[in-house]
C-alpha cells in the first residue's frame, strides 16, 4: 500500500505556523542601524526551511513565493543589500501573506492569488535593484552554510550557485552509485526526482542495474530493486550533489568520489551514507520554479525602500493556533505532541481515581483496628500515588505564556506606527506556564488590553514632551505566579485613567445619578460595561466600546478576576488573576440542609460565627452583615437553591465571607466540611446553565455536589435586591 502523504500535513501546517511566529520574532529584532547577521541567518533558515516542507508536499504556490522571499533574504545575509526599515516591514507583510496562504491550503480554499502576486512582484523588483549603495559601502557579514533540514531543489541551486561551490571552471566528472535500500519508496522517496535534479546540474549519464528485479508475480510495488550508476560532470562541489540526497540519508548506499584525472576540490573527501544507519527520511523536495518575471521592466525604486501601493497593502487575516508549537524537526528535543483529546481523557481518568480514593476513605472510619491501619496505610500511599500522577497530567497540559506573549511585539509596533507613537513592548516572565485551556482564552482580553494601552494610555510623542516625559512610551507585560493562582499583567506609563472624564460620559448615559459619588474602584469598573467609551470617535483601532466588556466576560468565564489602578499622568495598570488550571480546583465543603455545595478557596476570605448585633436590615438591600468596618450583603444559600436549612437563625448557622468581581458577601451555610480539591465537571454540557453555579463534582459518598459561582451569585442577589 502507497505511503498516503495527506496524513503529514496537518504536522506541515503546524510547524509552517510555528515557523512563520519564529521568522516574524527574527525580523521585529532586526535592527537597520545595527542589523545582526545571526538574526538574519536565522530568518533565512525559517524561509529555506518552509520553502522545503512545502515542495516535499506540492503546494508549489507556497514554494514559489518562499524562494523569491528566500532570494531576498539571501541578498541580506550576504551583505548585497543592506537592512532597511522598508525592507523588514515588506519581509513582515510576507509573513502575513505566507499565513494567509497556509491557512488556506490547510482548510483547502483558494489562495488569494491578487496579493501573493503583488507582494511576489515586489519582492522581485527589489532583488532586481541589485546591491544597494549602503551594503556596497559596508563589509558583507558571512552567510552560513545552507541549512540542512530542508534542501533547495537542486534546479534552484545550480541557479544560485556562489564561487566557491564550483569546483573548477572546466568541470569535474563525479562517479556515483545508487542502490535504494528496501525503505526508500515506502517513505515517499523517489529515486527518479533525484535524477532529474542531478541532471539539473551538469551533463548526467545514466546507468542502470536491473539484476535485483524478481519475476513479476514476485515483485513487491513497495521495494526499489534498481540501482544506478550515474557520470556527472558538472561544476559544482561534491557538497552541492550530496544535497540532493539529503532526504534519503539512511535510506540507501551512496558514494560520491572524482574520477580519476578530474579537476575536484582537495578538501572534499568520499562520502558514503550506509543503509543501516537510522536516520528520519522524508519526501525530496519537488520544488516548481517560481515564474518567469514579467516582460515588462520593473520600476526604479529607491534603494533599500520596500514598494508600497494601498491595493498591496491587504494581507490575510493572521492564523491562530492552539495546539503546542512543536518543535523544530531537526533539534534534539525530549519532548513529544499530544493531541488534547489524550489529555483530556486522562485528566477524566484521574478524576475518577480522585474520586475513588476519597471513596475509599469513608471506610477508614470504622471497622476493627488492624483492617483498619492497613486500610489507611493503603489509603495514604494511594493519596500519595493520585497526587503525584494528578500533578504530572497538570504539568503536561501547562504551557509557556510565551505562546500568546509572542503575538504583541508584532501587534505593538504596527499600532504605534498607525497611529504616529513611539513604543516599546517590555515582556518578562514569558516562560510562566498556566493551563492549556486557559491559555487558548486569556488571548483575547489580552490583545483587548494592550490595544487600549497603545491607544488610550500612551500619548502621542508632542503630548509626552509637553508633559515632561520621553518621546517614547513604554507598555508591560508580565505574568508570575502568585500563590496558586497566575497574575498577568497589562501596564503603560502613559496618561492614566481620566476619573471625571469617565464619569461625565457614564452620567451622559444615565448609568449614573447626577448625584452620585463613586470610589476609585466603582468608576474604573465603568469601562467594562457594555458600549462603554470614552472614546471622541470610532476608528479601526478603538472607541466602539466592546473592547473591555469582552475582557471582564472572558476573564470570569476562566474563574478569574480583573483589578485596576491608575495615577493621573502616570500610567495604568491592569492586573488579571487567573487559576492555574480548570481541571481540579481547591474548594470547601460547605452544607445547607440536606446538600453540600463547594465554595472555590481563592474566593474565600474568612468564615465566621456571627452574633445577633453584627446583622441588621436595610431598606432595598436586605439584610447585611458588620464586618470590619464595612456592611456586607447577606445570601443565604438555602433561598438561592430552594433547599431546607438546618436553621434559619444566623447566629446558630455560619457565615462564609468571600469575593467575587471586587465584591464581598457573608454565604449563610449550616456547616463546614473541610477543605478538598475536586475535579469540575461541567454542568452546562451536561445539563444547563445555572445562574451562581460554575460546575459540579462527585464527593466520596457519591453525592454531587454543586461548585458556586461566586461573581454570578452576587449578580444574582443583586437582582434579587432590585427587585
Amino acid at each position: 500500500m502507497a505511503l498516503e502523504m495527506s496524513q503529514f500535513h496537518e504536522a506541515f501546517f503546524e510547524e509552517g505556523f510555528e515557523s512563520l511566529d519564529a521568522m516574524e520574532q527574527g525580523l521585529l529584532k532586526l535592527d537597520p542601524n545595527a542589523p545582526n547577521s545571526e538574526t538574519i541567518n536565522s530568518v533565512f533558515r525559517v524561509a529555506h526551511s518552509l520553502k522545503g516542507g512545502s515542495g516535499m508536499f506540492g503546494f508549489t504556490e507556497i514554494t514559489s513565493f518562499t524562494h523569491t522571499l528566500e532570494t531576498l533574504l539571501d541578498e541580506l545575509r550576504s551583505g548585497r543589500k543592506a537592512v532597511s526599515s522598508g525592507i523588514v516591514d515588506l519581509l513582515l507583510k510576507s509573513t502575513d501573506v505566507l499565513r494567509g496562504m497556509l491557512q488556506a491550503t490547510q482548510r483547502k480554499t483558494p489562495i488569494d492569488q491578487q496579493v501573493v502576486a503583488d507582494l511576489q512582484f515586489d519582492l522581485e523588483q527589489l532583488v532586481a535593484q541589485g546591491p544597494s549603495a549602503a551594503a556596497a559601502s559596508q563589509p558583507a557579514p558571512q552567510p552560513e552554510p545552507e541549512p540542512e533540514p530542508s534542501p533547495p531543489p537542486a534546479a534552484a541551486a545550480a541557479a544560485e550557485l556562489k564561487p566557491e561551490q564550483l569546483a573548477h571552471p572546466a568541470g569535474t566528472t563525479w562517479r556515483i552509485e545508487l542502490k535504494p535500500n528496501e525503505r526508500l519508496l515506502v517513505l515517499g522517496n523517489d529515486p527518479q526526482r533525484m535524477l532529474a535534479e542531478l541532471a539539473e546540474l551538469g551533463d548526467l549519464e545514466r546507468h542502470v542495474d536491473t539484476a535485483a528485479v524478481p519475476a513479476l508475480a514476485d515483485i513487491d510495488p513497495e521495494v526499489c530493486y534498481l540501482s544506478w550508476r550515474l557520470e556527472l560532470n558538472s561544476q559544482v562541489t561534491q557538497e552541492v550533489i550530496r544535497s540532493v540526497f539529503e532526504w534519503a540519508e539512511g535510506d540507501c548506499e551512496l558514494l560520491i568520489e572524482a574520477q580519476p584525472g578530474s579537476v575536484a576540490p582537495a578538501a572534499e573527501p568520499e562520502v558514503r551514507l550506509p543503509a543501516a544507519a537510522e536516520a528520519a527520511a522524508a519526501v525530496p523536495a519537488a520544488v516548481r520554479e517560481p515564474p518567469a518575471a514579467s516582460a515588462e521592466p520593473p520600476g526604479a525604486l529607491p534603494a533599500g525602500a520596500a514598494p508600497s501601493a494601498e491595493a498591496r497593502s491587504a494581507s490575510p487575516a493572521r492564523a491562530e493556533t492552539a495546539a503546542e508549537p512543536p518543535k523544530s524537526a531537526t533539534s534534539d528535543s525530549n519532548s513529544i505532541r499530544v493531541s488534547i483529546e489524550k489529555i483530556d481523557e486522562l485528566m477524566n481518568t484521574v478524576g475518577e481515581i480522585v474520586i475513588t480514593q476519597s471513596m475509599l476513605m469513608q471506610f477508614a472510619q470504622g471497622g476493627d483496628a488492624a483492617s483498619l491501619d492497613r486500610l489507611r496505610t493503603g489509603l495514604g500511599q494511594l493519596e500519595r500515588n493520585v497526587r503525584e500522577l494528578q500533578d504530572t497530567v497538570m504539568r503536561v497540559r501547562m504551557l509557556p505564556i510565551s505562546f500568546v506573549f509572542s503575538r504583541f511585539p508584532r501587534m505593538v509596533r504596527d499600532l504605534a506606527q498607525k497611529l504616529g507613537k513611539q513604543i516599546e513592548l517590555k515582556m518578562t516572565g514569558e516562560q510562566t506556564e498556566l493551563d492549556k485551556t486557559v491559555l487558548e482564552k486569556i488571548g483575547d482580553p489580552l490583545v483587548h488590553l494592550v490595544r487600549n494601552s497603545v491607544d488610550h494610555g500612551v500619548e502621542a510623542p508632542a503630548a509626552r514632551l509637553a508633559a515632561g516625559k520621553s518621546a517614547h512610551g513604554t507598555v508591560y507585560l508580565d505574568a508570575s505566579h502568585r500563590g496558586g493562582n497566575i497574575a498577568v499583567e497589562v501596564s503603560d506609563d502613559g496618561a492614566g485613567l481620566d476619573k471625571d472624564r469617565i464619569q461625565a460620559k457614564a452620567r451622559e448615559r444615565g448609568l449614573i445619578g447626577a448625584g452620585d459619588v463613586l470610589s476609585d474602584e466603582q468608576i474604573y469598573e465603568l469601562i467594562f460595561l457594555p458600549g462603554f467609551s470614552t472614546a471622541e470617535k470610532t476608528t479601526d483601532v478603538s472607541g466602539r466600546g466592546v473592547g473591555m466588556d469582552v475582557v471582564r466576560r472572558n476573564i470570569k468565564s476562566l474563574g478569574g478576576k480583573i483589578n485596576i489602578s491608575s495615577e493621573r499622568g502616570r500610567g495604568s495598570r491592569f492586573v488579571i488573576t487567573l487559576p492555574l488550571t480548570l481541571a481540579i480546583v481547591d474548594g470547601q465543603s460547605v452544607t445547607v440542609g440536606s446538600e453540600s455545595y463547594i465554595v472555590p478557596l481563592i474566593s474565600i476570605i474568612e468564615s465566621l460565627q456571627v452574633k445577633p448585633a453584627q446583622v441588621n436590615s436595610l431598606s432595598g438591600r436586605g439584610e447585611v452583615l458588620s464586618f470590619r468596618g464595612d456592611y456586607l450583603p447577606i445570601i443565604r444559600l438555602h433561598e438561592v437553591f430552594g433547599v431546607e436549612p438546618r436553621t434559619r437563625m444566623l447566629h446558630e448557622g455560619l457565615v462564609v465571607v468571600a469575593e467575587g468581581d471586587g465584591r464581598r458577601v457573608g454565604l449563610f451555610v449550616d456547616d463546614l466540611l473541610g477543605q478538598q480539591q475536586v475535579v469540575i465537571k461541567s454542568l452546562e454540557t451536561n445539563y444547563g446553565h445555572v445562574e451562581g453555579v460554575s460546575g459540579a463534582t462527585i464527593l466520596g459518598d457519591g453525592s454531587v455536589a454543586l461548585i458556586l459561582d461566586l461573581p454570578g451569585l452576587i449578580r444574582d442577589a443583586s437582582t434579587r435586591a432590585a427587585a
